[in-house]
Formats: structure tokens, C-alpha cells, sequence
């Protein structure tokens, strides 16, 4: 059913001008397969946007629908009621149906392809694709053998994170640690360490769940003491990716030493390494950077100056994933906040915005501090009443 435009069209037109290289209309309606004079009526306000027309469009253009969509609650919905979908692939994750099965050639791309929305916060994509991605990957695993089994069980974990973060980031609990299992289920096959180290780092989240900061710790620690030594740039960054992650976790302990320490092995392994994803995060010197602002404000409001110093002037590259960087400007102005800083921390929160909406949308932090800025300005800006609103802030 076509929706109101309400703004739609003059997001399309923006995200077509921002393309690399800038697409025309025609170039866009021949890759979303959607008539040219649709497009320009889209554009021009003109007439409503059904959803798989959205979503066609989205797709050309390379974004989440969820940014192209006007209405403050749409993309939510839509996300939330996927979830039950999500679910329904992963309890039959043992009992596969008879089903085709695409060539490993085209399950990887589809794999990469959820892994990037991940790392952009394109959470409406995943939750879109994931459903059936899962219960393929699940069908060509349990019909394969030797070393394709392998692959796929790698696939499958690869699979299994881009999904859970959309459960976690959108408050399934039992289904994100459900997947967390599933996971640890199948990366043994895949027999790759590496990947195994990026599972520990993905299972923390149960812990920051649960609030579990001392079992999570130890964890990781496990995790590392585990994981072999190794010289290569993807080695050292599976070692650097977890030290950056127990920094956190022992700040949020407030473990100021533990928290430290980890931090100095990741900086130290950081500059060993260029900045890059390997084997799904984001690991490397800015990387680091962003943490330490994140094991700062972790620690508490005692240690806003050093959360602010950590920042500085920097800005975290555009290169860097989207939903590190929204998370780096959620925590600054976190920072900002307690240091009496009431119109930068908006000015933060309004950048992650910018950088990657669900991501900031959903993060409790935003809205808490939202609700707090409100409070302070006592709605006297109508562009924070507004942001409070958008996130839901109580």
C-alpha cells in the first residue's frame, strides 16, 4: 500500500545527488526498475511511495530504506515486526526444509552483502533479507561436507551476527543470546580461530545485557589466552579486538587498572596493523581512539575530562563503519553532558544521528540523554523537542 510521501522524495533526490558518481534520475529509476516518470512524481512529491517501491529504490541507491522514510515510526514497525520471522530461522536451524540452494559463489556475496549493512547500520536490510539467508545457509550446511562445510559453517556464523545486531540493538534479548549460541555452535566447523575471537568479542554483548561485567571480563581474558600468537595483520588484530572490548567491559566494571591495561595491549597492537574490518570488526589505531573514549566515560562522570581530551578536535574517518562512528559521537556526548556541555552533547547526538539513524534511535543512552538535555533546556529548542521526540525520549 503507497504511503504518504511526507519528505520521501526529497530524501531520494538528496541520496541520488550524494551517490558516487551522482546518479540522474533515469540512471536511478533503470536500477530500481521503477518507471522514470514514477521517479520524478516521487521527487516532486507528487505521489505516494508503496513499500517494494521504497525499497527498490533503497537498494539502487545503496541506503537503509529506513533513511528515505518520513514517518517517525515506519521503519521501527517495520523492523520489529520482521523480528518474529527472524526467530522462526533460527529454532529450525537443525531441521532444515528441501528447499534450492544457491551456488557458494552467491551465498558468499549474499553473507558479505549483510555483513556491510551490519557495519552501516542498515538494520531494515538485514531484518528484510536475514530470514531466508539463514535457513539457506542452514539447508547447505547440513547437504554439505569436507571442506565446503567448513565454509559454510563460517558463512553461517557471519550470518548469525549480522542478524543479532538487530535483535540486540532493537531489545530481543533471547533472540540476540540465542544467536550468540548459535554462533558458538558453528564456528568450531569453521575451525578458523580467528573467527572464533570475533565470537568472543560478539558474545560480550550477553554480559552488557546482563550487566554481567565481571563474567564478561573473564571471558574475554579466556577468549585471549586461547587465541594464538600470531604476526599477521589479521592475527594481531583478532588479539587487538579483543583487549579494545575487555577495556570496555572492565570500565564498565569499573576496573580503572584492568581497564588500562587492556587499553595499552590494543593501542600497542594497533599500530602493527592497518585500520580495516577483519573478520567483521573494525579493528586499528582510530578504532582505538574511539574506545578510549568509550573506556573514559565507561569509568563515569569523574572521568569526563578524560573522555573529552580523548576526543579532542578528532573526527572519526568517514571510512571508519557507520555504527562505530555514531557510537563514538553517542558517547561524546555522553561526556559533553556531564561536563555542562548542553548544546555540544546535542550537537553530538545529532551527528551520530546523521551518521547512522536506527543505530542512534535505538541506543538507550540517546534516549536518556535526550530526556536530560530536554529537561535542562526546558523545552526551549523546538529542534531538541523534536530529536526527544524521534528517539522516544521519556
Amino acid at each position: 500500500m503507497p504511503t504518504r510521501n511526507g519528505g520521501a522524495g526529497a530524501r531520494i533526490a538528496y541520496y541520488r545527488s550524494v551517490t558516487r558518481p551522482r546518479l540522474t534520475q533515469r540512471q536511478l529509476a533503470d536500477a530500481a526498475g521503477v518507471g522514470l516518470g514514477t521517479i520524478r512524481k516521487i521527487e516532486r512529491g507528487e505521489r505516494g511511495v508503496g513499500e517494494a517501491t521504497l525499497d527498490a529504490i533503497a537498494d539502487a541507491l545503496g541506503v537503509d530504506p529506513a533513511q528515505l522514510r518520513a514517518g517517525r515510526d515506519a521503519a521501527r514497525t517495520r523492523v520489529r515486526d520482521a523480528l518474529p520471522a527472524l526467530s522462526a530461522a533460527v529454532a529450525a536451524y537443525d531441521i532444515p526444509q528441501e528447499r534450492p540452494v544457491r551456488p557458494i559463489q552467491a551465498l558468499h556475496s549474499a553473507v558479505a552483502d549483510a555483513a556491510r549493512w551490519r557495519l552501516g547500520a542498515q538494520y531494515t536490510r538485514i531484518v528484510r533479507a536475514l530470514p531466508d539467508l539463514l535457513a539457506e545457509l542452514a539447508r547447505a550446511y547440513h547437504d554439505a561436507g569436507g571442506e565446503e562445510r567448513e565454509v559454510l559453517a563460517g558463512l553461517f556464523v557471519s550470518a548469525c551476527r549480522s542478524a543479532d545486531a538487530v535483535a540486540y540493538k532493537f531489545g530481543a534479548g533471547d533472540l540476540s543470546a540465542r544467536l550468540v549460541e548459535l554462533m558458538r555452535w558453528a564456528v568450531p566447523e569453521a575451525g578458523d580461530p580467528l573467527l572464533s575471537a570475533a565470537v568472543a568479542y560478539v558474545r560480550t554483548e550477553t554480559f552488557f545485557a546482563a550487566e554481567a561485567h565481571a563474567a564478561g571480563l573473564y571471558a574475554l581474558e579466556q577468549a585471549l589466552d586461547v587465541l594464538p600468537v600470531g604476526t599477521t595483520e589479521a592475527e594481531l588484530a583478532a588479539r587487538g579486538a579483543l583487549h579494545m572490548r575487555a577495556a570496555v567491559v572492565a570500565a564498565r566494571r569499573r576496573d580503572g587498572s584492568a581497564a588500562s591495561e587492556h587499553l595499552a595491549e590494543a593501542r600497542a597492537l594497533a599500530g602493527r596493523v592497518r585500520e580495516g574490518v577483519y573478520r567483521g570488526t573494525a579493528f586499528g589505531a582510530d578504532s582505538v581512539r574511539v574506545h578510549e573514549v568509550s573506556v573514559a566515560v565507561g569509568l563515569g562522570d569523574e572521568y569526563v575530562g578524560r573522555a573529552l581530551e580523548a576526543a579532542g578536535m578528532w573526527e572519526p574517518p568517514r571510512e571508519m563503519p557507520a555504527e562505530r562512528r555514531s557510537g563514538f559521537y553517542i558517547e561524546l556526548a555522553r561526556a559533553r553532558l556531564w561536563a555542562g556541555q548542553a548544546d555540544k552533547a546535542f550537537e553530538s547526538l545529532r551527528t551520530a544521528r546523521h551518521i547512522a539513524p536506527q543505530h542512534t534511535r535505538e541506543h538507550l543512552w540517546v534516549r536518556e540523554d535526550a530526556a536530560t538535555l530536554r529537561r535542562l533546556k526546558r523545552g526551549d529548542s523546538e529542534a531538541l523537542t523534536n530529536f526527544a521526540e524521534w528517539c522516544a525520549a521519556n
